[in-house]
C-alpha cells in the first residue's frame, strides 16, 4: 500500500483474511502442524502408499480443484484497487451518498480485461476492453459494468449467446483464439446489422488500446438518477482518463502479443507500484425526464451514443487506481460483478440488452463461483453490515446465530425489518407501464447506419485509413466469398468509401447501393481530440559504453519532470559508464527488450558501440519509426537515423537541429504518434 494513501472500510476488511505465510510454520487447513512435507506414508519405504496419509489428500485434492470455471466472456482481465471521490454534491439528481459527500473516499477495485479470448490469450489482440468498477460505498455495492466502447454490437440481450458463440473460435476446429477475424463474427455481423455502428467501433483505434491507463470506459446503457424528491433523470456514465485516450497500431499490437502477452496487466501493475497511479475522471450525460423523445435516436437503444456536443458531459469526480491486488485469483478471478448491484439513487431504463444483463450475471456467478455465497467472498463483500434471511448453501460463510430464518415472525420482533425509502431504503423508480406483452422491436431501434455514419464522419484521414485496414485485415482471413460480399453489401450503407476498399482488398465485387446521408459529426469521438502529455509514456534510451552523460542526464531530468518513465537499453546488462564516469544502469538488452514495448526511443549510443551495437539499435529505431513513434538523437548517434533516412522527419528530434533538445524532445514524446510521417522512403 502506498505510504501517503490512508486506509479504506475494503483494505481493513480484506486485511482480516490476508494470510502471510512467511516464518510461519507449515500446517494442515484445520491447524496441524506437520513434521513432513516433502513424503508420502508408505507400507515400507519401497512400499505402496497408504489411504491413511490425510495430509496427502488434503494437499492434492486442494490442488486438484484449484481452478474454477473462467468467465465465459471476459476470461482475460486484471484489477487494481483505488479510491473514489466526488468534486461536488448531485443532489438535484440523485441521492446517492458516495455522489454528493465530497468528503468521502469510497474504495473501489476495478477489472479491466477484453472480451473474446480465453484465460490465456494476449492482451494486445483487436477486440473491446472491458471496463469494470466495484464501489465499496455506506449503502451497498454499487457496480458499474461497462466497456472501452460506448455501444455494444446488439439491442437486446436475448442474441447475447448468439453473438458470443460466433466471435469465439469456431466450434469445428477450436480456432482462432481471441480474435474476430474469421467467418462466424463477419457472418454474424453481415446477418444482424444492428451490429453496424459497434464494428466501426471495433474496427477503429479504440479495439487496440495502448494500456488501461489510456482507456475510456462506458456505462453503455440508459440508466436513472433518482434524488430525493423521486423526481428522475436518465443518465450515461463515462471515464475519462486523465493521460487521455491513446491506442496501439496494428503491426505492434500483433508483435506485442507474442513479445509480450501480458503487455496490458504489466503496464498497469509497474505503473502503480511505480507510484504513478492511474486517474480517471468520472463523467455522466443527464437527459431530463420530459426530454426522452428529444433527440433523432432513441436514448434506450444500446447502439447508439449520446453525441458529446447534444448532451455535454459533466466532470463529477475522480478516481485513483493505487493498489495492486495481493493475490490474482482470490480478487481478479473471484470478483463478481453484476449490473443490478446498486445503490439508492441509481435505478435502470428499459434497454432491453440492461435488462437481460440483470439476470445474466446472477446466473453466470453461481456457476462460475460454486452457489448463491459468491457475496460472502472477501473481493466482494460490501464494507456495511448485511442482514437477511438467506442461508446456508455451497460455502456459506456467515454464521447466523438465533432461530428465526423467515419473515414476518414475533420471536425476533420481526427483524431483519425493511427501511422506508425516506431512511434510506431502495425503492424502484415508479414508471407508469401501458403496454402489450409481445415479442418486438421499437421501430426507433430499427436505424443500423446513421450512427455508423456518425463515427465514420467524426474520424480523422488517419483513423479512417485505420478503419479500413482493419476491415480489409479481418475480412481478408474470411474464407467464404458470400460471407465477404455481405459484408462489403453491408457497409456500402455506412460508406461506399470504406466498402469500396474492403470489395479491392479481398477481390469481391462492389457493391450497388446508396450510404448514409448523415453530415453530422462528432469530434468528440476522435482520439486526435484528446490530452496530449509525456506523463504516463514509457521511454527508451538506447546507450553503450562512453555516452555522453549531461546529454542523458538533461534529457532525463526534462522527461522525468514530466512524469514519463526512463529505462535504458544496451548491448549487455550491468552498468554503463559515462563521459564523466558516472553509472548508468541497464533495463533491458537488445534480446530481451523491444522497440514495441517504448512509446519512444531515444538514442545517445557511446565510444563503444561496435557494427552488432548499431545494428540492433538501427533495427529498434526503424520499428518504432515505422509505427510513428518519436524519436530523439543525440549528436554521437545521428549517423544512425541517417543511415536508415530517418532523419529530419515528422517526430525525429536531433541534438543539432533543437535549440532546447530536452523540451522540443519531451514535446514530442507527448504527441504520442506523428501519422504524417512518411515510412515507405
Amino acid at each position: 500500500m502506498a505510504e501517503n494513501r490512508k486506509p479504506t472500510k475494503k483494505d481493513e476488511q480484506l486485511e482480516k483474511y490476508t494470510v502471510v505465510d512467511k516464518g510461519k510454520k507449515l500446517t494442515t487447513n484445520t491447524g496441524l502442524k506437520m513434521a513432513e512435507d516433502e513424503f508420502s506414508l508408505k507400507a515400507g519405504e519401497r512400499g505402496p502408499t497408504l489411504l491413511e496419509d490425510f495430509h496427502f489428500r488434503e494437499k492434492m485434492t486442494h490442488f486438484d480443484h484449484e481452478r474454477i470455471p473462467e468467465r465465459v466472456v471476459h476470461a482475460r482481465g486484471y484489477s487494481a484497487h483505488g479510491e473514489f471521490q466526488v468534486y461536488e454534491p448531485l443532489k438535484e439528481f440523485t441521492k446517492a451518498g458516495f455522489l454528493n459527500d465530497t468528503s468521502k473516499t469510497t474504495p473501489v477495485f476495478v477489472r479491466f480485461s477484453t472480451v473474446a479470448g480465453s484465460k490465456g490469450s494476449s492482451e494486445t489482440v483487436r477486440d473491446v476492453r472491458g471496463f469494470s468498477t466495484k464501489f465499496y460505498t455506506d449503502e451497498g455495492n454499487y457496480d458499474l459494468v461497462g466497456n472501452n466502447i460506448p455501444v455494444f454490437f446488439i439491442q437486446d440481450a436475448i442474441k447475447f449467446p448468439d453473438l458470443a458463440h460466433a466471435v469465439k473460435p469456431e466450434p469445428h476446429n477450436g480456432m482462432p483464439q481471441a480474435a474476430s477475424a474469421h467467418d462466424t463474427f463477419w457472418d454474424f455481423i453481415a446477418n444482424n446489422q444492428e451490429s453496424a455502428h459497434m464494428a466501426m467501433w471495433a474496427m477503429s483505434d479504440r479495439g487496440i488500446p495502448r494500456s488501461f491507463r489510456m482507456m475510456e470506459g462506458f456505462g453503455v446503457h440508459t440508466f436513472r438518477l433518482i434524488n430525493d424528491k423521486g423526481e428522475s433523470h436518465f443518465v450515461k456514465f463515462h471515464w475519462k482518463p486523465v493521460l487521455g485516450t491513446h491506442s496501439l497500431v496494428w503491426d505492434e499490437a500483433q508483435k506485442l502479443s507474442g513479445k509480450d502477452a501480458d503487455f496490458h496487466r504489466r503496464d498497469l501493475w509497474e505503473s502503480i507500484e511505480n507510484g504513478e497511479y492511474p486517474e480517471y475522471e468520472l463523467g455522466l450525460q443527464i437527459i431530463k425526464e420530459e426530454d426522452e423523445f428529444s433527440f433523432d435516436f432513441d436514448i434506450l437503444d444500446p447502439t447508439k451514443v449520446w453525441p458529446e456536443e447534444e448532451i455535454p458531459v459533466k466532470i463529477v469526480g475522480k478516481m485513483t487506481l493505487n493498489r495492486n491486488v495481493d493475490n490474482v485469483f482470490a480478487e481478479n478471478e473471484q470478483v463478481a460483478f453484476h449490473p443490478g448491484s446498486i445503490v439508492p439513487g441509481i435505478d435502470f431504463s428499459n434497454d432491453p440488452l440492461l435488462q437481460g444483463r440483470l439476470f445474466s450475471y446472477t446466473d453466470t456467478q453461481l456457476i462460475r463461483l460454486g452457489g448463491p455465497n459468491f457475496h460472502e467472498i472477501p473481493i466482494n463483500r460490501p464494507v456495511c453490515p448485511f442482514h437477511n434471511n438467506q442461508r446456508d448453501g455451497h460455502m456459506r460463510q456467515t454464521v447466523n446465530r438465533g432461530q428465526v430464518s423467515y419473515g414476518n415472525n414475533s420471536l425476533a420482533d420481526n427483524t431483519p425489518e425493511t427501511t422506508p425509502p425516506e431512511e434510506g431504503g431502495f425503492e424502484h423508480y415508479h414508471e407508469r407501464i401501458d403496454a402489450h406483452k409481445i415479442r418486438a422491436r421499437s421501430d426507433s431501434f430499427k436505424d443500423h447506419f446513421s450512427q455508423a455514419r456518425l463515427f465514420w464522419n467524426s474520424m480523422s484521414d488517419p483513423e479512417k485509413e485505420h478503419i479500413k485496414e482493419a476491415f480489409s485485415f479481418e475480412l481478408g482471413k474470411v474464407g467464404e466469398p458470400s460471407v465477404q460480399k455481405q459484408v462489403v453489401d453491408m457497409f456500402a450503407n455506412v460508406s461506399r468509401e470504406l466498402s469500396d476498399t474492403i470489395a479491392e482488398a479481398t477481390g469481391t465485387e462492389k457493391a450497388v447501393g446508396t450510404e448514409s446521408q448523415v453530415t453530422k459529426a462528432s469530434p468528440a469521438l476522435s482520439q486526435e481530440n484528446t490530452t496530449f502529455t509525456p506523463s504516463g509514456r514509457k521511454v527508451g534510451i538506447i546507450a553503450a559504453d562512453g555516452y555522453n552523460a549531461d546529454a542523458v542526464r538533461s534529457a532525463a531530468e526534462k522527461l522525468r519532470a514530466e512524469g514519463a518513465v526512463i529505462e535504458v537499453i544496451s548491448a549487455k546488462g550491468g552498468e554503463l559508464t559515462g563521459s564523466d564516469g558516472t553509472k548508468l544502469g541497464v533495463d533491458h538488452t537488445f534480446l530481451t527488450g523491444e522497440s514495441v514495448l517504448f512509446d519512444a526511443l531515444l538514442a545517445v549510443g557511446g565510444k563503444d558501440t561496435d557494427r552488432p551495437f548499431q545494428h540492433d539499435a538501427r533495427y529498434f529505431l526503424l520499428e518504432a519509426f515505422q509505427h510513428f513513434k518519436p524519436i530523439g538523437a543525440t549528436k554521437d548517434a545521428a549517423a544512425w537515423l541517417e543511415a536508415e533516412n530517418m532523419n529530419d522527419r515528422p517526430g525525429v528530434v536531433l541534438e543539432d537541429n533543437a535549440a532546447d533538445f530536452p523540451k522540443a524532445f519531451a514535446e514530442a514524446v507527448a504527441s504520442h504518434r506523428f501519422w504524417g510521417r512518411d515510412i515507405m522512403n
